[in-house]
């Protein structure tokens, strides 16, 4: 008999050591461990503290009782009397009560006599279920403590039991390291597939140093700025109309970094419906919300050690600015579902064509994250400001296309060239660029053949109505010469229109307005 029950105690074991081992996912290891303790050992509680950062330290139950909130045990299993983990316990810091005492000194404890131990502070919650045994265990891997796993019992725990238990803590913890070291794994290839396939759109997008074109006087400030500014890690925001290159300034900037070598990871903020931006940005744990249905990795996370670059940041709702404040601060934020914090190392490129100053003026956009961001502006110029580019732009879309097409295009007519010269083309590059590849399309021998009265139909008339932009700039031309080019002041322009004198001065810095020799 006596050897048929040894036999049987074995079994017990045994079966708890093969549930902790079934699985390399530490969510369903940790669950196996408690389930396994509570169905096989007869426990009536059983639950499993990880150690962890400080993360909730705001609204911790124990916060008043912490002295190092750098890290605190996180309860992360429990099953039998209660499974769920946001409790009063669900935060224990080190060296306080029971759990956290376990966790500072490194030795177990174990007792038949909860009820009179003064370890055990709620004698109330003993009584009402009929605890009378407790076990608690560091879960030590190595000389790292990982943990801590506790179990209360309504028998008494024999002592050969209690050694058992602590050999099951032992195999607890390699389990729990095993699962640990697993995910992060299999984090680590996720984000290596992804940071892998950015890296490969990069090689295969072609886009180098010489795709900027430009020898006018303002593209080459621009270019100055951009070799000024790249071996720093220091934020950009780069603005200017639609259609002026903005991304490719932006990798210009990650391509003359020390980055150069990681992901230049891009995302428009006005493509992204504001429900799911976030997601985006920071990723999402399954389960986050409806349609979650696995874990995501976010796009500040696939950055790391390389560059992001959010176009049109004017676009970010309110709530989720203070979100990203943080993340230029701190370098740190938690994904949606999950308490735990990513530490990331990601150099922000950010661009708009919005006036983010007067944004922040109307309430509509931080102040404090647009003064983070604009650590160096970079503002490019309006193709219409430097006419002088135009025809070196022409000639390098017309080969590229004549190339791409395998057309023999050679030729561009000076009259031609001139018409294209003087158009003011309100879409900037993109708007040249599209114009030229439909021209090459057009074209069946050498000569570039350019709808030119297209051209002259697009432009505006004097006696036709002028676009906000045009009227925008005449006003402020008025506005400028009645206050004899006076800018602040109680007799400044800025008065006269009711703007801030900064916002002004910005306004005519984007509309290219200068003041007659």
């Amino acid at each position: 008999m006596l050897h048929t029950a040894h036999q049987h105690n074995s079994t017990l074991w045994e079966r708890i050591a093969l549930r902790m081992t079934a699985s390399l996912r530490l969510e369903e290891v940790l669950s196996l461990i408690t389930q396994g303790l509570i169905d096989e050992l007869g426990a009536a509680f059983a639950r499993i503290w990880l150690m962890g950062p400080g993360d909730l330290c705001d609204d911790c139950f124990k916060a008043n009782l912490c002295s190092n909130r750098s890290s605190c045990l996180h309860l992360m299993a429990s099953s039998g009397l209660s499974t769920h983990l946001n409790g009063e316990y669900r935060r224990i810091p080190i060296g306080v009560l029971k759990i956290g005492q376990i966790a500072h000194s490194g030795r177990a404890v174990c007792t038949n006599d909860v009820l009179n131990d003064d370890r055990f502070h709620n004698k109330q919650w003993v009584r009402e279920h009929g605890v009378c045994a407790f076990a608690g265990y560091p879960l030590m891997f190595k000389d790292e403590l990982l943990g801590v796993l506790g179990m209360f019992s309504r028998r008494n725990i024999l002592e050969d039991e209690f050694d058992r238990l602590g050999t099951l803590a032992l195999q607890a913890a390699i389990a729990v390291k095993n699962a640990q070291l697993h995910e992060e794994l299999e984090r680590m290839k996720a984000r290596l597939n992804v940071e892998n396939l950015y890296l490969q759109q990069e090689l295969e997008s072609n886009h180098d140093w010489s795709e900027i074109i430009g020898l006018s006087q303002g593209m080459k400030r621009v270019l100055d700025l951009v070799l000024q500014v790249a071996p720093t890690n220091a934020c950009v925001l780069i603005q200017g109309e639609t259609g002026t290159g903005k991304e490719l300034i932006a990798r210009a900037v990650h391509r003359q970094s020390d980055r150069r070598d990681r992901a230049f990871v891009k995302l428009n903020c006005a493509a992204i419906p504001s429900g799911l931006l976030e997601s985006e940005l920071f990723g999402h744990e399954k389960g986050a919300f409806t349609g979650a249905m696995a874990q995501k990795v976010g796009r500040f996370e696939l950055a790391h050690q390389g560059t992001i670059f959010l176009d049109e940041v004017g676009e970010i709702p309110l709530e989720l600015q203070s979100k990203l404040l943080r993340v230029l601060q701190e370098q740190e934020f938690e994904r949606l579902g999950s308490t735990r914090t990513i530490h990331i190392d990601a150099r922000l490129i950010a661009a708009t064509n919005r006036d983010l100053e007067q944004m922040v003026a109307d309430r509509e956009f931080r102040s404090d994250l647009y003064y983070r961001l604009k650590v160096f502006p970079i503002l490019l110029p309006p193709l219409r400001e430097r006419p002088e580019d135009i025809p070196t732009l022409v000639r390098y879309f017309a080969r590229r296309y004549a190339q791409l097409m395998k057309k023999p295009i050679t030729q561009i007519p000076s009259d031609t060239m001139a018409a294209m010269s003087r158009y003011a083309w309100p879409g900037n590059v993109r708007e040249l660029e599209n114009f030229i590849e439909r021209c090459v399309i057009l074209s069946r021998d050498q000569t570039l053949i350019v709808p030119v009265g297209e051209l002259a139909s697009r432009s505006t008339p004097s006696h036709a109505m002028h676009t906000l932009e045009e009227a925008e700039r005449d006003h402020i031309l008025r506005a400028l010469l009645a206050s004899n080019w006076v800018i602040g002041g109680t007799s400044g322009a800025a008065a006269k229109l009711g703007m801030k004198r900064t916002s002004l001065q910005y306004k005519i810095q984007k509309l290219g307005i200068t003041r007659p020799q």
